[in-house]
């Protein structure tokens, strides 16, 4: 799954630098939140996490949760700001979802720091 999260940010986004979105579903069946531009308010980003849940709820029985922004796959700011309001929001729905943070080069998990990349990241026949 995260392969094909990271596959589609390569081949959809064209552009340089692109604002920090919120992914909740599966590749392809997803509901997604472009924060641009980015929410401050720590409360504010739980009620969208947990807006997504529930909407990717009634697309996939294990929604699933990934942060796509440019640059590294190294800790961000922005993935800090984004961990606490959607462990809250998968909490408060009883789901498992963790957040998993893909960037073009690759995913990793900002928590275990568990990580997968890649130099050229090609589909497979």
């Amino acid at each position: 799954m995260l392969r094909a999260a990271t596959l589609q940010l390569v081949e959809g986004e064209t552009r340089r630098r692109f604002p920090t979105a919120l992914h909740a579903g599966e590749p392809g069946r997803s509901v997604t939140h472009v924060e641009d531009p980015p929410l401050l308010d720590a409360g504010l980003r739980a009620d969208v996490a947990l807006a997504l849940l529930r909407h990717a709820a009634a697309l996939t029985p294990r929604p699933y949760l990934w942060l796509t922004r440019a640059g590294e796959p190294t800790p961000h700011d922005d993935d800090l700001r984004w961990l606490g309001p959607t462990a809250w929001a998968g909490a408060s729905l009883g789901s498992p979802a963790r957040l998993v943070v893909v960037t073009r080069r690759g995913w990793f998990d900002p928590v275990s720091d568990v990580r997968r990349e890649w130099r050229r990241l090609r589909r497979r026949s």
